[in-house]
């Protein structure tokens, strides 16, 4: 799902910033953006040890739990984010639940990359998905004032295939930092062999298991298109780009030969216009 964000250093698949989100969301997006972000950081970011990192993170959420408390209390450490946070849970009546399941995604990718196991099954990835993006989903929802169960489990399936689509963009990115998103039961099946991934060696026999992972992206995504449908007025449209955007990285994935073990596509600026046209007539 989208998120709007002052100027963001970090590079984003998807639209950030977009002149599409309503002026009057702009401020509590930007709050939720750098909320994530922050931890996001937190958890991966620098040379931190991974005791350090849970230590800071359970001082993040301490700092969330006050920032959600009807009397004002100060950040120590992270004003920037949670001044901004506070009004906007105050202002909007945000749910607590979705950002402190945003922040036990990040003590679990931290725990991780320290013990290096990855993911047995997909129904592990994918409750991993529910904690780590369908939460961001629901509270844009929330903001636009969409709360019907349909257009929340749509919302899941796009945030979902975002989540997973980012995976199969960046496993050379992701592996040589501890990060293996590649489920046992899909490299059993696959013949994918652990040290291969832990080397980023693209074998014909990885092309298949992230061509099989791509498929599986595509038809989650699609599954939650018809959400555009449902968001009326620019957001629908921002949310056009994002379906479109993920879709888009996954035509490039396949354009490679599914070969992301070695090489990282990545949208360009020429590729607005076939954004622009495929969003138009979805």
């Amino acid at each position: 799902m989208p998120i709007v964000s002052a100027p963001v250093t970090h590079y984003e698949n998807f639209p950030v910033a977009s002149f599409l989100c309503p002026a009057r969301l702009r401020a509590p997006i930007a709050a939720l953006y750098h909320f994530a972000r922050t931890a996001d950081d937190l958890a991966d970011e620098g040379d931190a040890t991974p005791a350090q990192r849970l230590q800071d993170l359970q001082a993040y959420r301490q700092d969330l739990v006050a920032a959600c408390e009807p009397a004002a209390h100060g950040s120590a450490r992270w004003p920037q984010v949670f001044l901004a946070l506070r009004a906007a849970i105050q202002k909007y009546q945000l749910p607590a639940q979705p950002l402190h399941d945003l922040l036990d995604a990040f003590v679990q990718d931290v725990q991780k990359s320290d013990d290096r196991t990855g993911y047995a099954s997909q129904a592990q990835l994918l409750d991993y998905c529910h904690r780590s993006a369908n939460p961001i989903g629901r509270l844009l929802l929330h903001l636009y004032g969409v709360t019907e169960a349909q257009s929340l489990a749509l919302s899941d399936h796009i945030c979902s295939a975002l989540q997973l689509i980012n995976f199969w963009q960046d496993p050379s990115v992701d592996l040589p930092r501890g990060r293996n998103y590649f489920v046992q039961q899909d490299c059993i099946r696959f013949g994918v062999l652990p040290a291969d991934l832990r080397a980023c060696r693209q074998t014909p026999e990885a092309a298949r298991m992230i061509a099989a992972a791509v498929a599986d992206a595509r038809a989650r995504m699609l599954k939650g298109a018809p959400l555009v449908h449902l968001v009326g007025g620019r957001a629908g449209w921002e949310l056009r780009l994002v379906v479109q955007g993920g879709l888009r990285i996954l035509d490039k994935i396949e354009a490679l030969h599914f070969a992301t073990l070695v090489r990282r596509p990545v949208l360009k600026w020429w590729d607005a216009p076939m954004l622009l046209w495929r969003a138009l007539w979805m």
